[in-house]
């Protein structure tokens, strides 16, 4: 908890993109929780321009979950 509220999931996800666009990924592509606890992390995969999607790769339709994609190139 000390480091809530400080940029550190942003910075992460910053390290995560630009590394993934260093590789020449043309998207990236994530899960996470679909429940209220979760809408923090949705809110900063947004402002990181990730648009939710339908299930990729072999996931199964899950209630819990959400998916999300960032276009690099």
């Amino acid at each position: 908890m000390a480091y809530r509220r400080q940029g550190v999931a942003s910075k992460i996800l910053e390290h995560i993109i630009k590394e993934a666009q260093r590789r020449g990924y043309d998207c990236l592509y994530l899960e996470t929780g679909a429940f209220g606890e979760f809408a923090p992390a949705r809110a900063l995969y947004i402002r990181y321009r990730f648009e939710y999607r339908s299930l990729f790769a072999d996931y199964a339709q899950d209630p819990n979950s959400v998916f999300m994609m960032k276009k690099l190139a």
